[in-house]
């Protein structure tokens, strides 16, 4: 299991509080004590939050979920995560660029910080709570009828309008990038 200090685990706690109180509009029925409880029980998904603030991501609670007991947290940085731009979307697309490799993909750097890639819905969701991707663009969840033809798909926030698009999955740009979703 991936661990904190005691210094970072105080750190990201301290740094979702004050942001989970600077935006109650994201989630104005939700309580922190219930959020900070559930978190010290999760130790893993507090490391994943922590993987989130460190790539640029800004996580905030957006969602309680009754039917599972469940909070979600989302990267609510106006652009998308600095931390996570100019990969390609699955490790299929990364083996297969012959020149100009990425450095990750998306659906790896998702697995290896414990988190999921927002879907379609995710990410209209989201636009309801703010304005995000206005100059960037996100990764999201690609079915697999597009992904098996070599496409992967990803949305912005352009003349108030969330738009999706295609793109090749081995395509990749400084300016995209992708948001994570967790529930604790």
């Amino acid at each position: 299991m991936k661990k904190l200090s005691s210094e970072q685990k105080t750190e990201v706690l301290s740094i979702l509080k004050e942001r989970f109180e600077k935006n109650l509009h994201r989630h104005p029925s939700i309580e922190w004590n219930l959020i900070e409880e559930k978190l010290e029980k999760n130790l893993s998904k507090l490391w994943s939050l922590y993987q989130m603030e460190l790539t640029g991501g800004e996580p905030d609670v957006i969602d309680y979920l009754k039917e599972t007991n469940e909070y979600v947290f989302c990267d609510c940085v106006a652009e998308s995560p600095k931390g996570r731009r100019s990969y390609c979307y699955d490790k299929k697309a990364l083996d297969e660029r012959k020149e100009h490799k990425p450095t990750n993909n998306v659906l790896d750097a998702a697995k290896e910080m414990g988190v999921e890639l927002l879907t379609e819905t995710d990410y209209r969701n989201l636009q309801k709570l703010g304005t995000f991707d206005a100059k960037t663009s996100s990764w999201i969840q690609t079915p697999e009828e597009i992904r098996k033809l070599g496409g992967a798909i990803f949305a912005d926030f352009r003349y108030n309008q969330v738009f999706v698009y295609h793109n090749g999955a081995s395509s990749y740009y400084a300016s995209r990038g992708f948001r994570a979703l967790l529930k604790v």
